[in-house]
């Protein structure tokens, strides 16, 4: 009893050690908020951070020396479209994701999207997830649900059953709501019925988030359209994807940021999100046809092609599109019936086939269509934009396996290129900076309470990266590239990506949005 008694003087540690689940040393922290660094250790017990300062006395089951390595909250994807790839059996581990340090992700986005929120969540949670989901109310997608692809002024009866649906979705735990204004039939919702669903997300907390009207010429008015909904239904306003396209418009992103941030001068709770790439991406009608000619689908799309003053119509206005992107050398060909056209511009295929630009749109649109990459925007804006404190990092990209086509490459590189790329080698901004824009700032902006920062009792997403070797390596002309650079990444304190290598382990799950 006595030599009992003289060891626990000798070695108080033998008693008071806590054994905890993993601990990660001499790190160089970036906590998603401060924009500064420190050299510490990150804890993780129960799949949450420990502190540290109240527990010296630990045991871990794994360490792991983080000595030159970079420890942050793990990355939040605002804009992503994998709604049908995480609950798909061959996408639904989010690879491409998880190895650009992502551990959540937010579908729903551009009003495209499951409306049945309970029914998408409880598929992501009965087979998992590689990271975790947040689900935005899709209005384009709602308004499909309740009156089809129609060109027109919803009816009393079918306001209230979108009324009805969004408030379900919101109950269902549906963080906000997105539209999709370019898009069929998102972009046939006047700003009124926007605003009457968007009073129903404000009153469960949510967020309004848009694809707006217009990125080009009309950029100013559809950024001040979206704020005065968010003014009028009283809630937070997200700009998705926030640029200006065309180069007739280069410069107008500036502009369209003062507008903003006189806004938020005033008090007005209004952000945005980008990807760090001179292309956009979507499908080639949305590029080149106007939302009327789209109206109830493909088929009555093609048949107005063969009306005669409508097609003549549907011809001039993908001709003026062709003209303000070189003929159609700035649209390239990601995906498309015509395999040997992928990788192509249309300018290019045009000359291959020795058939005017126009003429090939219209074969294309003919045959199901196409996905392109849109080489429209300023790469000096793009800088500009990523400047700003209220705008975070989105890929607007989804869960991808290796293929034959040739998507944008933001769906594999974009967090890792906005911190290698423009932080660490062109200095553009601060690692700090890049670090806070794809955690600290995505949490804060979506009401995110337990992820994004690295606190005690937050939830351990986790990701430890080497600056040394942290790359993009997906590329316009080669997309399928995974990123290196990402060592571990912990979603809910577990291993989802170790030394660089995915686990295969699906613990991510569908967040709902508590209850206010």
């Amino acid at each position: 009893m006595i030599r009992c008694f003289i060891i626990l003087l000798l070695f108080p540690s033998l008693v008071s050690a806590i054994e905890i689940d993993v601990l990660l040393t001499n790190g160089t922290i970036y906590d998603g908020k401060s924009l500064d660094s420190r050299i510490g250790d990150i804890a993780i017990n129960n799949g949450k951070i420990l502190d540290l300062a109240k527990n010296k006395d630990i045991a871990a089951k794994l360490i792991i020396d983080c000595t030159g390595k970079i420890i942050c909250p793990g990355f939040i994807d605002l804009h992503n479209h994998s709604d049908n790839q995480v609950v798909a059996a061959s996408t639904r581990a989010n690879i491409n994701y998880l190895l650009q340090g992502c551990t959540t992700i937010v579908t729903g986005n551009c009003g495209s999207g499951p409306v049945n929120v309970d029914k998408y969540y409880t598929a992501i949670n009965q087979a998992g997830s590689g990271t975790n989901v947040i689900h935005l109310l899709a209005q384009g997608n709602l308004r499909r649900e309740v009156m089809g692809n129609e060109r027109r002024k919803a009816t009393s009866e079918e306001q209230a059953a979108m009324l009805k649906l969004a408030d379900k979705a919101m109950d269902d735990g549906a963080w906000g709501m997105s539209t999709g204004l370019i898009y069929v039939p998102s972009s046939y919702a006047d700003t009124a019925e926007i605003t009457a669903i968007a009073s129903v997300v404000a009153k469960y907390g949510g967020i309004y988030v848009s694809h707006i009207r217009g990125e080009g010429s009309g950029l100013i008015n559809s950024v001040n359209e979206a704020m005065q909904i968010g003014r009028d239904a009283n809630l937070p306003v997200h700009i998705s994807h926030f640029k200006s396209s065309g180069r007739n418009n280069w410069g107008l992103v500036r502009v369209a940021a003062k507008t903003i941030q006189a806004a938020r001068d005033d008090g007005q709770q209004v952000t945005a999100d980008q990807y760090p790439y001179r292309a956009s991406s979507t499908s080639l009608s949305a590029t080149t046809i106007p939302t009327w000619a789209r109206a109830g689908g493909r088929q009555a799309m093609i048949e107005r092609f063969d009306d005669p003053q409508d097609g003549k119509r549907i011809r001039m206005a993908i001709q003026a599109k062709l003209d303000r992107t070189d003929d159609g050398a700035a649209i390239r060909i990601a995906r498309c019936y015509q395999q040997k056209w992928v990788g192509k511009s249309i300018a290019q295929i045009a000359k291959l086939e020795n058939m005017p630009a126009l003429e090939i749109v219209e074969v294309i649109e003919r045959n199901g269509g196409a996905g392109v990459v849109n080489f429209s925007m300023d790469p000096e804006d793009i800088r500009f934009v990523m400047s700003l404190p209220w705008v975070a990092t989105a890929s607007d990209g989804r869960a991808y396996l290796p293929g034959a086509d040739k998507p944008h490459p933001r769906s594999y590189g974009t967090f890792p290129r906005k911190i290698s790329l423009f932080a660490q080698q062109e200095k553009i901004i601060s690692v700090g900076h890049a670090i806070r824009s794809a955690t600290g700032l995505p949490a804060e902006i979506l009401g995110l309470k337990d992820r994004g920062t690295l606190k005690p009792n937050m939830i351990a997403d986790i990701v430890v990266y080497d600056p040394t070797t942290l790359q993009d390596k997906a590329t316009f002309d080669d997309p399928h590239q995974y990123c290196v650079g990402i060592e571990y990444v912990f979603i809910g304190g577990e291993l989802a990506v170790y030394r660089g290598r995915p686990t295969g382990a699906l613990h991510g799950q569908a967040l709902k949005k508590p209850a206010r």
